[in-house]
């Protein structure tokens, strides 16, 4: 039996952005030719400025079904919401 390559999951800064974002998956034997086959895959015409990969199976996952009461304790947080705050005079973009 031919054992499959394990699965990576491939993030892409772009030029214009701050944040690596998820772009695909892809099949590779390591980090480094995760990296190399991500770069040729997912930034073909130059998009990217920084490649991220990471196995799959070290990746952690809520499950959707189960959000209510993941995400339930929020609730109680008023304090988080921005309408406590006052803004000084002459700040801006918030």
């Amino acid at each position: 039996m031919k054992k499959e390559w394990p699965i990576w999951e491939v993030f892409i800064r772009t030029k214009n952005g701050l944040e690596h974002r998820h772009i695909g998956s892809l099949h590779a034997a390591d980090s480094t030719m995760a990296i190399e086959n991500a770069r040729d895959v997912y930034t073909r015409r130059q998009e990217g400025v920084s490649i991220w990969v990471v196995e799959s199976i070290n990746i952690s996952a809520s499950n959707p079904s189960n959000s209510d009461s993941l995400f339930d304790p929020a609730i109680d947080k008023a304090y988080r919401h921005p309408t406590f705050y006052k803004l000084p005079e002459g700040v801006k973009h918030i």
